[in-house]
């Protein structure tokens, strides 16, 4: 059978007149050996090169009698790195790249992995090199990891005052940053679910931004240390919901949660 009747496309070639496969073949041999190993869902992630390639593979393993609904295909766009305003000149042909393991070198895999993170896929990418060594709120990634930093801080700091974590007078938590605060933490587990079903991890990482905002804003007009007892207590319970949340959130990513900074 040929790929044409299978696909409606062009014929392509699967070995060469040297014997040699193409890279379908092996694409459609190893997806073989996943359902042989009783995997019920491949997440195959391409680059937007491979776009008009990866239906003739999917049409091999449907030929073959295996059920391709169990193949979920992510095609990613291209990344441009940034230096100084400039995108950075690269080509494989002329050995002239930078490779992951560089980048991470440069950067930090924290920075790295989280920058990759936090835009959807479908989307061109221009990854910053100068964001990328920032250590201020400019940074996406410092920003997160200070806010869990800060809140640490805190729960240091109100120990020495015998002061501990209370769910019992939540109803005191009624002004607008609290409020705000509590109705997000509310939708975490909703945001986790709904990044894995549809495969697009940028939107945990537009979640913790805007819960880091909303403690930092917290941090800006309300006070523990100083508060009646009750309210102290509350609001501690409050912002170590916050910290195991981001905690949560950027250990879901691969990314760390210092407690010092």
């Amino acid at each position: 059978m040929k790929l044409s009747q299978l696909t409606g496309g062009e014929d392509k070639v699967i070995v060469k007149a040297t014997g040699e496969p193409t890279y379908r073949l092996p694409d459609v041999a190893y997806h073989i050996t996943k359902f042989e190993r009783g995997y019920d869902l491949m997440v195959d992630i391409f680059g937007s090169d491979h776009n008009a390639t990866y239906p003739d593979v999917l049409a091999g393993v449907k030929a073959l009698g295996y059920d391709t609904n169990k193949i979920k295909v992510l095609i990613h766009q291209f990344v441009t790195i940034m230096d100084g305003g400039e995108a950075v000149k690269m080509s494989t042909r002329k050995a002239n790249y930078i490779t992951l393991d560089e980048l991470i070198d440069e950067a930090g895999s924290d920075v790295v992995r989280y920058f990759f993170n936090m835009r959807n896929i479908t989307s061109h990418m221009n990854f910053d090199l100068a964001l990328a060594k920032k250590q201020s709120d400019e940074n996406p990634v410092f920003y997160l990891q200070y806010a869990h930093a800060r809140i640490c801080s805190i729960e240091r700091n109100v120990a020495a005052e015998n002061l501990t974590a209370s769910v019992e007078n939540l109803q005191l938590l009624s002004s607008e940053e609290e409020q705000q605060l509590l109705k997000k933490l509310h939708h975490f587990k909703s945001e986790v679910l709904q990044c894995a079903e549809q495969f697009e991890v940028h939107q945990l990482c537009t979640y913790l931004e805007e819960l880091a905002g909303l403690f930092h804003r917290f941090y800006t007009f309300r006070r523990i240390l100083g508060e009646e007892r009750k309210l102290a207590e509350a609001r501690l319970a409050l912002i170590s919901a916050v910290r195991t949340v981001l905690k949560n959130g950027l250990t879901i990513l691969g990314v760390s949660a210092p407690d010092r900074m």
